[in-house]
């Protein structure tokens, strides 16, 4: 790929993802803005009295009565120099609050993805290969099963089973209760996320299992695949030649894909576990009326999804050298 060629694909993207942001942060404003969301009642019940005079210039310090588009246009210019403001839970600047949260969630989420992503490509790849035999039979009910179960219910049967009746995991948190951090060894982070990360790869691996079962089918029944048989390929050479190409990028893209389920499944299991990440410092803001780290979390979430696509999209170029050849003639 030529050095034109790059910049006009970094230059793509930089447009898109100041574009998608722009428009969270337009439409996430729109909507705390029309919520019944009180900042400032927040922060008298947590401070304690206030006489009217300090409540008024809270409310003049935070612009509580200015126009929604004056509020808005302060808001943003503030964020353009990376000033996400204040938690009003946590009492820091907001980007502290995120990327502290944000090394936990990632652990979790990160675990989560590579398990779910070989877990459902290879149980995908043992049904397709195997279609209506007993084995896909017994796998394909277990992943519809799995689709259907919401994660807050299998994250507490998890809990009950293996912290509750047979001690084996912590109930919850990222790290022994009165350990100090720096006294914190990574086994112990690891048997605190075992748990989360198991839940979440238990909603996730289903999706991609089916998906890549099915296209496995699809692919076997294709008349290059009887060209194939024809000519006396074994079928581990078939599925070597034919059958992983086909499917991989399927694979790849429910992958990335999910990033959006993800972060939207680590909501729910990080309240289950009482992990401290972003899915639960979200339900904390938003419960506590803490407008800012709600709406930093929320563009951040953004910028997070829209990377994992924009990987997608270059893995796809690099893997099928049809689409590289269409993304070079845009």
């Amino acid at each position: 790929m030529t050095a034109k060629r790059i910049i006009s694909v970094f230059f793509r993207y930089l447009v898109r993802v100041i574009t998608l942001l722009f428009a969270v942060s337009v439409i996430a404003f729109i909507l705390v803005s029309l919520s019944p969301v009180d900042p400032v009642q927040q922060y008298v019940l947590s401070v304690g009295s206030v006489s009217p005079e300090q409540r008024a210039e809270l409310e003049d310090y935070w612009g509580v009565n200015d126009p929604p588009v004056e509020r808005f246009g302060n808001w943003f210019r503030a964020i353009i120099h990376g000033d996400f403001g204040t938690s009003l839970l946590y009492r820091r600047p907001v980007i502290d609050v995120i990327r502290e949260k944000f090394v936990n969630t990632l652990a979790l989420m990160g675990c989560t993805w590579i398990f779910s992503g070989l877990i459902g490509f290879g149980l995908g790849c043992v049904m397709g290969a195997n279609k209506n035999k007993l084995a896909d039979r017994i796998l394909k009910k277990i992943c519809l099963l799995l689709c259907s179960v919401p994660t807050f219910w299998l994250g507490l049967l998890l809990l009950l089973i293996f912290s509750v009746w047979l001690g084996w995991f912590p109930i919850g948190f990222s790290t022994p209760i009165g350990v100090l951090n720096s006294e914190v060894t990574i086994w112990q982070q690891l048997h605190h996320l075992v748990l989360p990360a198991l839940a979440l790869s238990l909603m996730s691996f289903a999706n991609v299992a089916l998906h890549t079962r099915q296209k496995l089918i699809d692919v076997l029944e294709s008349d290059y695949v009887l060209f194939a048989k024809a000519r006396g390929e074994s079928r581990r050479e078939i599925m070597r030649r034919h059958g992983f190409r086909n499917i991989i990028m399927p694979a790849i893209t429910l992958q990335f894909a999910s990033f959006a389920e993800l972060f939207g499944g680590s909501v729910l299991a990080e309240n289950v576990f009482s992990y401290p990440g972003l899915g639960s410092a979200v339900s904390a803001a938003g419960l506590n009326s803490d407008v800012p780290l709600l709406l930093g979390i929320t563009l951040f979430s953004a910028l997070f999804v829209f990377t994992g696509n924009m990987i997608a999209n270059l893995l796809y170029g690099a893997i099928d050298p049809q689409i590289k050849e269409s993304y070079a003639n845009e």
